[in-house]
């Protein structure tokens, strides 16, 4: 999470990948999978509530 300074170290796998100026006009973004463990719950549910303050703001992001 680019603007936080605590870190949330996490093992995970990228499962897609859209480069930019991808057909279909789709926005530029990685998927990532995380384990299934507490330090993968503790990083979705931080990611999840950033991501919930800036649902519709046309502004781009930082955001994977």
């Amino acid at each position: 999470l680019m603007d936080e300074k605590d870190r949330l170290p996490v093992a995970g796998r990228v499962v897609w990948i859209t480069p930019p100026g991808a057909q279909g006009n789709r926005t530029a973004g990685i998927g990532v999978q995380f384990n299934e463990s507490s330090d993968g719950d503790a990083a979705r549910t931080k990611i999840e509530s950033i991501l919930a303050g800036i649902l519709g703001q046309e502004r781009a992001t930082h955001t994977m």
